[in-house]
């Protein structure tokens, strides 16, 4: 036993009474439309028509947002509902390596992603052979372990925190930094590591790979004659693009910061954009004008061939 601190209590979004309730229909609404939207997905990826990477992909997609606005979001639930705001210390510190592990591995589902549009795009007549069925499994799994294991380190160090300043979490979840705001130790190396490893697991790993995907993907869409041929090669990959570049665009705020200066009251409310509004938006950006999903889903529901 490395510490004294049995529970943290978790401040929320705000403080004003009078904000409370809405807060709480916001984020249940929100929480709702998320798990409606990615189930549909999920049991739309059960038709056999659909059993091809791209909606292999979407499938893990999915259950990744599911589980990770489950895991930050629920706390708002109970806490308006029970008026129970306390964490233990055993379940905060589940709950940061959850979190972190899950939103880890999307960002490598999505690298693995764009390798399957590169392969589609650059390599079409190689494209069945490639992205067999094998070869999505060791994806996604590497992806799912990869997460897993990144956080490791992180969690570790500051589950051996003995010494805090305050038992109040400036947020509406246990998330690194609000964490290490309170500890009254020596944080240098934990910040360091979070910024170094954040560097490589954000940015050198996948975001450089899906860069260099793209340069490949946009060089062999502009070798294609046809205008109707350069704009159905890019609609297969505008729906990823644009999760890709709202979902880096939101961590590059919240967490990649030299230092953890600024201010917890923004990065709440990246936070809970972060966690509620990219889940809801993807399925929405995947599905809305997407006529396989909407034929799998009638032939699911409606029974027809």
């Amino acid at each position: 036993n490395h510490t004294s601190i049995r529970y943290f209590i978790i401040k929320g979004i705000s403080d004003d009474p009078e904000l409370q309730l809405p807060i709480f229909i916001l984020v249940l609404l929100l929480y709702l439309f998320i798990l409606c939207g990615n189930i549909t997905i999920l049991i739309a990826c059960k038709d056999p028509r659909l059993h091809t990477p791209m909606y292999f992909y979407l499938g893990n997609l999915s259950l990744l947002d599911i589980s990770c606005c489950t895991v930050s979001l629920h706390k708002i639930i109970i806490t308006f509902i029970t008026g129970d705001r306390t964490v233990t210390f055993t379940t905060c510190m589940a709950q940061m390596y959850m979190f972190g592990s899950l939103g880890c591995a999307e960002l490598s589902i999505l690298t693995a992603m764009s390798y399957d549009r590169y392969v589609a795009i650059c390599k079409p007549l190689q494209y069945h052979m490639v992205m067999n069925p094998r070869t999505c499994g060791i994806l996604a799994s590497t992806c799912w372990i990869f997460g897993i294991l990144q956080v490791s380190p992180h969690i570790g160090i500051i589950s051996r925190f003995s010494c805090y300043s305050s038992i109040e979490i400036n947020h509406f979840f246990c998330d690194i930094i609000p964490v290490i705001r309170i500890s009254c130790e020596d944080t240098t190396f934990v910040q360091m590591l979070f910024f170094i490893e954040g560097l490589l697991t954000m940015i050198v790993t996948p975001f450089l790979l899906i860069f260099v995907s793209y340069i490949f993907i946009i060089l062999a869409i502009l070798r294609i004659r046809s205008t109707s041929g350069r704009l159905k090669a890019f609609y297969t990959c505008s729906s990823h693009l644009v999760v890709v570049i709202l979902l880096y665009t939101i961590l590059l705020n919240q967490y990649l910061t030299p230092n953890l200066s600024g201010t917890l009251e923004s990065k709440k409310l990246f936070a809970l954009f972060n966690t509620a509004a990219v889940p809801m938006l993807n399925p929405l950006i995947y599905s809305l004008k997407n006529k396989d999903l909407k034929r799998a889903l009638k032939r699911i529901f409606c029974h027809e061939n």
